[in-house]
């Protein structure tokens, strides 16, 4: 039972049991009208469960019946996403090949002088070094004294190592110290 139900069945109790306690005959009868009021408690009581039953079968099919809507559109939605992703798949693809085009052409012999140049200056092992860089159709000439075997190794890697060159050809010499 519930509080509220509790309650009103203990004040009921209560009437009943003051109410009969002013005679006798009502004293004799208060056994069976406390009977009669626990009776129909509990008669409002079985009520309230069973409404009580009912509803909670009726949100469970309800909440069945929504799961199954919701997988579907969730099905639909993922099959949605599946075919905008290959969309998209297949125009990052194209713009990739656009721009690797345009990478390719802009790696100009120019370019690969300025960034092998660039990379010698921060070289330890170059420092000291008289290095000429000079690029013809991607194909790097290295030129000049270099002060170890180790500096002339390293900056024929560095060359090599760079975007866009093919080849790299060493013509470095190691000055005596």
């Amino acid at each position: 039972m519930t509080i509220s139900t509790s309650l009103i069945l203990a004040t009921l109790v209560g009437a009943v049991v003051a109410g009969s306690a002013c005679t006798q005959k009502a004293a004799d009868d208060t056994p069976s009208t406390i009977d009669g009021v626990l009776d129909r408690a509990k008669q409002g009581s079985d009520t309230a469960l069973e409404a009580t039953r009912e509803g909670l079968d009726e949100a469970l099919d309800a909440t069945r019946e929504a799961g199954g809507k919701a997988a579907d559109a969730s099905q639909t939605v993922a099959q949605q996403a599946g075919e905008k992703t290959k969309e998209i798949a297949v125009a990052v693809g194209s713009k990739t090949k656009e721009v690797v085009s345009a990478t390719g052409d802009a790696i100009t012999d120019g370019w690969i002088t300025t960034k092998v140049s660039a990379k010698f200056v921060d070289g330890i092992l170059l420092k000291g070094s008289n290095i000429n860089v000079d690029t013809s159709n991607h194909v790097v000439t290295l030129k000049g004294t270099v002060g170890s075997e180790a500096a002339k190794t390293r900056a024929v890697a560095i060359a090599r190592d760079t975007e866009g060159v093919t080849r790299v050809v060493n013509q470095l010499v190691v000055k005596a110290s």
